[in-house]
């Protein structure tokens, strides 16, 4: 079999197990499963915070850390090992040419799925339980490395 052969293979079966990665059964007697962890929504700063960029700045770090845990749960299966062509976190080669796309292009081949010269990126890696904004957080999370 040719490299982009096996290639392809592998990011194939990295996407069948990815898919159930996330999924939550509903507790016994129907009731709506919990929300995760990282659907937290973080509580607002209160009135009498210093100042606008604080606020910002407090923003910024709680998307991080939102992207840090979506990271870990679903897309360091493949993003730490480069599986399919995935760019690891802090490699700057394999970060350069996607950022100069724009953070809007990566979110969107993010969250619908996009397959490249490199690889493939399976819609939400894998996991359709993941919000938008869960997806757009790891990323993001991804290219601050």
């Amino acid at each position: 079999m040719s490299v982009r052969l096996l290639s392809l293979v592998a990011a194939m079966a990295a996407t069948l197990t990815l898919a159930a990665c996330g999924k939550q059964e509903a507790p016994a007697g129907g009731a709506a499963p919990a929300a995760p962890p990282s659907a937290v929504v973080p509580t607002p700063a209160p009135a009498s915070a210093p100042t606008a960029g604080a606020a910002a700045g407090g923003a910024q770090t709680a998307q991080l850390e939102l992207g840090k845990s979506v990271y870990g749960k679903t897309c360091a299966m493949c993003h730490a090992a480069g599986v399919g062509g995935a760019p690891k976190p802090g490699d700057k080669a394999d970060w350069d040419a996607r950022m100069a796309q724009g953070m809007e292009v990566l979110h969107k081949h993010a969250i619908e799925g996009f397959t490249g010269q490199k690889g493939m990126m399976p819609a939400k890696g894998g996991n359709a339980a993941m919000s938008d904004d869960e997806v757009k957080a790891a990323v993001s999370y991804m290219a601050s490395k």
